[in-house]
């Protein structure tokens, strides 16, 4: 088997459980999935099977959301799963003063990771280290978020607000939560979260375990092609002697007016056949990065 799957991730599961339930499910080891969801959160988490895991790092990076924030409430998480350590009634909170804050989040912002998530330093994983009461000095990176939207507003002593969020990949919904929290003085976190779209795969479209299940034992399951999700690379169609020098490993002359690295390869019966690179200063040669076809 060699595709994608759309999963819709339920809740309660992190991204590795999901990974190895579907390994079961589809009776194969070579699974992977193109970016991790927090336990708590919902929502579309590609899966990469066979050849497939050789092509998430060339995946779409946009992503969005649906998040809902809860003020007065801070957490060691960043949201409702971790322990409480700071709790206050926030009645005097309304919608106008965070519609003032809001764009100070738009654009390429720095944003500090929650202290228990995937990303290492050192070699280890910051939940570790903080699982273990570590102190961590968590450096800042830089995120793009595209595009925040309000969805709804809910009064009351521990407000809630329901965002969209459109961003680039690494952006902490978790952090937005906090961060929002920080500047408006009340302290925040993030009570629920659902992922909209991711690589290119959109909610709409996604399946649950129960539907995967339910489509292999009918003999009915479809995975998505392996290009299909790239379609926001350039392509490069070869002809039958081009074709065979590249499967070979050799490079290909090509004009390009674009100045893309990477290139969705075709070959002559429009087959694809994997990834072309083209290198820095050498703008008229392609070669073999990732060779699908014909091993499949």
């Amino acid at each position: 088997m060699n595709g994608f799957l759309n999963l819709n991730k339920p809740q309660n599961f992190t991204s590795h459980d999901c990974v190895a339930k579907l390994r079961k499910i589809l009776k194969t080891k070579k699974i992977g999935h193109g970016g991790t969801l927090d336990p708590l959160a919902t929502g579309v988490l590609p899966i990469a099977v066979g050849k497939a895991t050789r092509l998430l790092q060339f995946l779409p990076s946009e992503k969005a959301y649906k998040a809902k924030v809860k003020f007065g409430i801070q957490t060691t998480t960043d949201d409702l799963e971790g322990e409480i350590i700071r709790q206050q009634e926030v009645k005097d909170l309304t919608l106008a003063k965070i519609m003032d804050i809001l764009p100070e989040f738009m654009g390429e912002i720095e944003q500090i990771p929650p202290a228990y998530s995937a990303i290492k330093k050192d070699g280890k994983k910051l939940y570790n280290l903080a699982r273990k009461g570590e102190v961590i000095d968590i450096p800042k990176r830089k995120v793009f978020i595209d595009k925040i939207d309000v969805l709804n507003w809910q009064e009351s002593e521990y407000p809630e607000l329901d965002l969209k969020v459109i961003c680039g990949g690494g952006t902490y919904i978790r952090a937005i939560a906090r961060d929002l929290g920080e500047k408006l003085g009340t302290g925040a976190t993030l009570a629920n979260l659902q992922r909209t779209l991711s690589c290119g795969m959109t909610l709409e479209n996604s399946l649950s375990f129960d539907d995967i299940i339910n489509q292999q034992k009918a003999d009915e399951l479809s995975l998505i092609e392996l290009d299909y999700p790239l379609q926001n690379m350039p392509k490069i169609y070869l002809n039958k002697e081009e074709s065979k020098s590249w499967l070979l490993g050799q490079k290909i002359s090509r004009i390009t007016k674009e100045e893309y690295q990477f290139y969705c390869t075709y070959n002559h019966e429009n087959k694809f056949i994997g990834i072309s690179e083209q290198r820095e200063n050498t703008e008229t040669n392609i070669k073999p990065k990732i060779v699908i076809y014909p091993n499949l």
